[in-house]
């Protein structure tokens, strides 16, 4: 443990270690709740005049995909308990009915600033630049006559207009789906009729008008409308959004044949019920009415929003070549023990994890030149005999998925787990799943009733000394396209414990094994939870025999209660307590007499903060695991998921350092107090705090050209 953390220590005492009293029942902060108070983080980032004007744009796109995500599953799934009558009151003791309405409260107060934030100040903002987002009556005449040959040539022919009436039923309305209420008129007759347009998915969110002009697509359409109603008169036309519920759920039963079960359960995904209904504000009562009854959603779950619908099209906009309105360019290195190895040829990333383990950290340190490096070296070794691989996601030309295509069609045996109850990535993952069975890949899909989410990957290899086996075990996906964008650690190693406990486990997953035990890994559903509350009740122990004791975390979130009670009692008896967390959190930090030794702190920025570390001082002798874990039920009853101890004294001083500085009180964070509210602490005396992930930046740019000037000479 750092000096810092040991400072910590001493400073704590021992008050309260003979505290037994019960804990209160009002000790967990609610899940849903807290999920909204990430999203809220996130507006705050698109709200800081000091990030870049681009990168306030992408947030704003983020911020409205998460809420999407958060209505198509947690709500969905809060409505859907509701209606079977097996929604239970919520450990934060709220009543199911009462989170719905706390949910719809909050999100109308986070829409109303996220719109205001858009219409008010990016938009401006953007315009000063010479960006302009525009309505169909700001165009200029010429750039109105150009779309008219774009309607005709690419959008008409892919509309179809639905019309309603009592030969035409209300039309099916997908989830996500942007569309046109529209009500005309049959001059002849004087008769009203409605009909819905569909925004073409497939098609840009926001038109390019010129470089830098963009139009809403609908306001395209809806400039059309007359073409798609020819002999009608047109006489309104309002936009809106149904959000579905979009959760997958396969029965054990079908496990047999699991790949056909989510095909099926994914074309029954595109039914699912309503949760949320966007409609521009203008909209007219009537058509309002027709909308809410047809759709089945209630007052409530209607959200009234300034246009343009759909600010997750935004990227687009971010996406614009203005390096002066982004963040500053940065190339992830080679990590430095892994460097000699790039005038190598070829590279042999074997001989560099023999000398010793390489602890990788994403996206400072690169992934294609190290752990897909990694996999595409054992494909092409003629010495390699297996690869066993875990895919949870992975990007849509996935080299990754070449390389074990390739490894298996030269003759190695190749054992790919695939997870296809991924969420929102099943439908790649089948694919995968075929691509890899066509090429002669062992393809197997987990354990009934649990998926995989650990991040693993092992090599076997002949070498003239025996079988040694190399191993990969990360915190994030096997994606070498988000591992530019998610903050993940991973560890290679040739450790033969390490390389025993994978072989262990991927037999269990792949055949019939009912080991729980392991020399290096902790591994769930069986003993992730269980080692992390033994370790945290052996704090108390060393901090009651006056020895060295802490516990520091870093997930994406902390909801388990039986974690967060094991904490509430450590904390009670005096040892020090550091929670670092990107999203939810049940736990109450800083209450008096229950968890006073507590710090919890959240980091946002430019990456995706998704590793996962937890430090145990162990009365001077620290232990430090990383993996896949989050400390939720799903994670720790119903995946495999695998934490691995990190032996180097080099690399336990890494994950140190970075605690320390996250917890630094120069670094910006956002803090979390015991009412449960996240206080942003971003500036000290006038003065702006530091960013932890811009200091990795320049950390990882200093070792590159230290790396750079060693080479050269």
């Amino acid at each position: 443990m750092s000096a810092a953390a040991q400072g910590v220590v001493e400073d704590v005492g021992r008050p309260d270690d003979d505290d037994t009293s019960p804990l209160p029942d009002d000790r967990f902060l609610d899940r849903e709740l807290s999920w909204l108070a990430l999203n809220d983080r996130v507006l705050q980032l698109a709200e800081d005049v000091e990030v870049p004007l681009l990168e306030r744009a992408r947030f704003c796109a983020i911020f409205a995909s998460n809420l999407d995500e958060f209505f198509m599953v947690r709500v969905a799934g809060l409505k859907r308990r509701i209606a079977a009558g097996v929604a239970v009151r919520a450990a934060s003791g709220l009543q199911p009915r009462e989170v719905l309405e706390a949910i719809w409260s909050r999100t109308r107060e986070l829409n109303a600033r996220h719109a205001g934030l858009f219409h008010g100040e990016l938009l401006p903002r953007l315009a000063k630049e010479h960006i302009e987002v525009l309505r169909w009556d700001q165009l200029e005449d010429a750039e109105q006559d150009r779309l008219h040959t774009l309607f005709s040539q690419r959008v008409f022919p892919v509309l179809t207009p639905l019309a309603v009436d009592p030969g035409h039923p209300f039309p099916y309305i997908s989830g996500l789906s942007l569309n046109l209420a529209v009500v005309v008129r049959n001059p002849q007759t004087g008769m009203e009729h409605f009909a819905r347009v569909k925004v073409p998915p497939l098609l840009p969110r926001f038109t390019q008008v010129s470089e830098q002009r963009f139009v809403p697509l609908e306001d395209v359409i809806a400039a059309h409308l007359s073409q798609l109603f020819p002999g009608m008169e047109v006489l309104q036309h309002h936009t809106f959004r149904v959000t579905r519920n979009e959760d997958v759920e396969v029965e054990e039963d079908d496990a047999e044949n699991l790949l056909q079960s989510m095909e099926r359960e994914l074309m029954r995904r595109r039914f699912g019920s309503a949760v949320r209904l966007e409609v521009e504000d203008t909209m007219d009562p009537h058509i309002l009415d027709l909308l809410t009854r047809e759709l089945g959603v209630s007052e409530p779950e209607t959200f009234h929003l300034p246009g343009p619908l759909d600010l997750t099209g935004l990227h687009v906009i971010a996406d614009l070549p203005r390096a002066e309105l982004k963040y500053r360019p940065f190339l992830p290195a080679t990590h430095r023990d892994l460097a000699h190895l790039e005038s190598a040829s070829p590279a042999d990333m074997f001989a560099a994890i023999r000398h010793h383990d390489v602890l990788v950290h994403h996206p400072y340190d690169s992934f294609s030149t190290s752990v897909q490096r990694f996999i595409e070296q054992a494909a092409a070794d003629p010495r390699v005999l297996t690869i066993k691989q875990t895919l949870y996601r992975t990007s849509g030309d996935s080299p990754v998925v070449d390389a074990l295509v390739d490894a298996a069609e030269s003759g190695k045996q190749v054992l790919v787990l695939v997870e296809i109850k991924a969420r929102f990535d099943e439908q790649a993952n089948i694919a995968w799943a075929r691509k890899l069975e066509q090429a002669g890949c062992h393809v197997v899909y987990g354990l009934i009733g649990l998926k995989t989410h650990g991040k693993l990957s092992l090599v076997v290899r002949d070498e003239p000394e025996g079988i040694r086996r190399y191993a990969h075990i990360g915190t994030g996906n096997y994606n070498p396209k988000t591992a530019r964008l998610y903050e993940d650690l991973g560890l290679l190693t040739a450790d033969a414990e390490v390389g025993e406990d994978l072989s262990d486990l991927f037999n269990q997953l792949s055949g019939y094994s009912n080991r729980t035990d392991y020399r290096r890994l902790l591994v769930a559903p069986h003993s992730v939870r269980r080692g992390i509350v033994e370790r945290i009740e052996r704090e108390v122990r060393h901090h009651q025999a006056g020895e060295p004791a802490g516990v520091r975390i870093k997930v994406n979130n902390l909801v388990d209660e039986a974690v967060v009670d094991a904490l509430y009692l450590a904390s009670r008896a005096g040892v020090p307590v550091d929670i670092w967390v990107r999203g939810i959190c049940a736990l109450r930090p800083g209450v008096e007499g229950l968890s006073e030794t507590i710090r919890v702190r959240s980091i946002l920025g430019r990456f995706l903060e998704h590793s996962r570390i937890f430090v145990f001082a162990g009365g001077g002798d620290p232990e430090y695991w990383i993996g896949s874990a989050d400390l939720m039920h799903r994670n720790l009853d119903r995946r495999v998921e695998a934490l691995v101890r990190i032996i180097s004294r080099e690399h336990k001083e890494e994950l140190s350092a970075l605690f320390d500085l996250a917890f630094d009180a120069g670094t910006a964070s956002w803090h979390l107090g015991s009412d449960g509210e996240w206080v942003r602490h971003d500036s000290a005396g006038g003065r702006r705090l530091r960013d932890l992930q811009e200091q990795l930046i320049d950390r990882a740019q200093r070792r590159r050209r230290k790396s750079g000037e060693v080479s050269a000479a």
